[in-house]
């Protein structure tokens, strides 16, 4: 059994793909119109045929209690691993990112928490 498919819900899919792609360097896999929204995917770029994340659109009632927990509490809604955090947050705080959390070292990680401009916190992660 693998992991084929996960998803955050953003608050525009368009501004979503933007900085999901633009920003933090993945590649978009699946764009299908559904009526006012899409099934939009995104890959890493080292792995095309990887796990896709669905950029869905956060329209459901139950979602925006959800998020404003997540966010509220600083819990993540999902981990990204990259090679080297420091370096990362580095490249990205140069691109305007705001991080809630700059790296630090817990155990055999390193990790901080970014804030992806779609209503989400997002872990970047590596072990040492």
């Amino acid at each position: 059994m693998r992991i084929n498919l996960t998803s955050v819900f953003v608050d525009d899919q368009a501004k979503a793909l933007r900085f999901y792609t633009e920003v933090l360097g993945f590649v978009k896999k699946h764009d299908v119109p559904l009526g006012t929204d899409r099934w939009l995917t995104v890959v890493s770029a080292e792995q095309p045929d990887g796990t896709e994340l669905l950029l869905e659109p956060d329209g459901h009632p139950a979602v925006g209690p959800y998020r404003r927990a997540l966010v509220g509490d600083g819990i993540p809604a999902a981990s990204f691993a990259v090679d080297d955090v420091r370096a990362e947050f580095e490249r990205l705080r140069g691109l305007g990112v705001r991080f809630v959390q700059e790296p630090v070292d817990m155990g055999p990680v390193t990790v901080a928490v970014l804030d992806d401009t779609c209503g989400n916190l997002i872990q970047l992660t590596h072990r040492r």
